[in-house]
């Protein structure tokens, strides 16, 4: 038994990832590569090599013929006899071949062989590895700034976080462990290439999904996420059992969860609101932590017309507008919010249209004209107290 190559291929196995058949394989091909420089061709050459010891047989398929023409193709039949007594003209015999008798240069082009055929097959392990994970969020350690780039360790390789997929406000020294999400994995010859972010709304996503059991065994679904990096976001969250409260789930026991999520995020404000299919209901969860007069949505131009008591008109629109922004893209409507004072100012505005009745609520779940506002809201702080001092000021 070759005992020095088994615990090599071990090795090998065992640090690299790579599998023994791969290694075996480059085992041979580069036998094969070797008589080829030695002798100039190898088209008759066969290797086998034992994957249970270790031990390679290394031959050539030869023709016996009266007249030997060519000796690397064929073999007399004197010399013949002497590896099988009943070999005769017309026969393929097998002529065993030392690896021994190889020149230096032909041993060094093996030895390529093997060690390209190994870095082939380490670069596609990783890629595969980092490749089932994009779209995902991984831990690593911040190396070095590269120019305006940071080059992050995710293990076996370095991925890229580049400026446009950094927050602004988020700046990070050498060695500091954080969770990017994968954007991309290319496969380049220089190895994988991987593309990660910290802006990308899925982070957030794969962020509660790690840290909510709920949401991971799908009693809580995300159906929506509205995020400004580094600033805020908004969730929008269902419950699929009645007995579990989609948002309290969520924010978890005095905030623990999102609290851990929004110190993950350096500080970024997360609002989580109820999904509701009826939109009205939906955009004015959406604004929340504004109290809302009335709401009415047009699910066909996904329009939405939302009036605010006067006072409330800063905190929903929020600051430089953010507020609405967000609440916008949450619930994919196009909001106008008018405060009570200019709505009425407004041309052929009638109250009566933004009142909420149960007899219009059709059959798809959409209301015709409107509902009343829903007053609890939760946030990271637990209560709309910190907002509202923030809308007045």
């Amino acid at each position: 038994m070759n005992k020095e190559l088994m615990e090599a291929l071990d090795i090998l196995e065992r640090e690299k990832e790579i599998s023994k058949d791969t290694l075996f394989e480059a085992i041979e091909n580069s036998l094969i590569t070797a008589y080829k420089n030695h002798f100039g061709k190898a088209d008759n050459v066969k290797v086998e090599i034992d994957r249970e010891t270790c031990d390679y047989y290394c031959y050539a398929e030869k023709e016996v013929v009266d007249e030997v023409e060519d000796p690397v193709m064929q073999i007399s039949p004197e010399d013949a006899k002497e590896i099988d007594l009943k070999a005769k003209v017309g026969d393929i015999v097998r002529v065993e071949i030392r690896s021994k008798e190889f020149g230096r240069i032909a041993t060094q082009n093996a030895k390529s062989v093997i060690l390209q055929k190994i870095r082939e097959e380490e670069r596609s392990v990783i890629y595969n590895q980092y490749f089932e994970k994009e779209k995902d969020v991984v831990t690593g350690i911040v190396q070095r700034y590269m120019g305006k780039n940071i080059s992050i360790n995710l293990g076996k390789a370095d991925a890229i976080l580049n400026e446009n997929e950094q927050v602004r406000t988020e700046h990070f020294r050498p060695t500091e462990r954080i969770k990017v999400y994968i954007l991309e994995v290319r496969n380049t010859p220089k190895g994988p290439r991987i593309l990660v972010s910290r802006t990308h709304p899925e982070l957030v996503k794969r962020l509660f999904e790690s840290e909510v059991t709920e949401i991971k065994d799908g009693t809580v679904e995300i159906m929506s996420i509205a995020r400004e990096a580094g600033s805020r976001t908004k969730i929008a969250v269902r419950s699929n059992n009645p007995n579990v409260d989609a948002v309290g789930a969520c924010v978890g026991i005095n905030g623990a969860r999102v609290n851990s999520i929004v110190d993950e995020l350096c500080g970024e404000k997360i609002d989580i609101v109820n999904w509701d299919e009826n939109p009205g209901n939906l955009i004015q969860n959406a604004l929340s932590p504004a109290k809302i007069v009335s709401v009415f949505a047009d699910p066909d131009e996904k329009t939405a017309k939302v009036v605010v008591p006067d006072y409330q008109l800063s905190l929903a629109i929020g600051k430089e507008g953010q507020n609405a922004r967000l609440a916008a893209r949450l619930t994919g409507y196009k909001i106008d919010i008018k405060s009570e004072t200019q709505a009425k100012d407004a041309p052929g505005f009638r109250y009566e249209d933004y009142v909420y009745d149960d007899e219009e609520y059709d059959e798809e779940g959409y209301e015709e004209e409107g509902y009343e506002s829903y007053d609890e809201t939760y946030t990271e702080e637990g209560g709309s107290e910190e907002y509202v001092e923030e809308g007045e000021a």
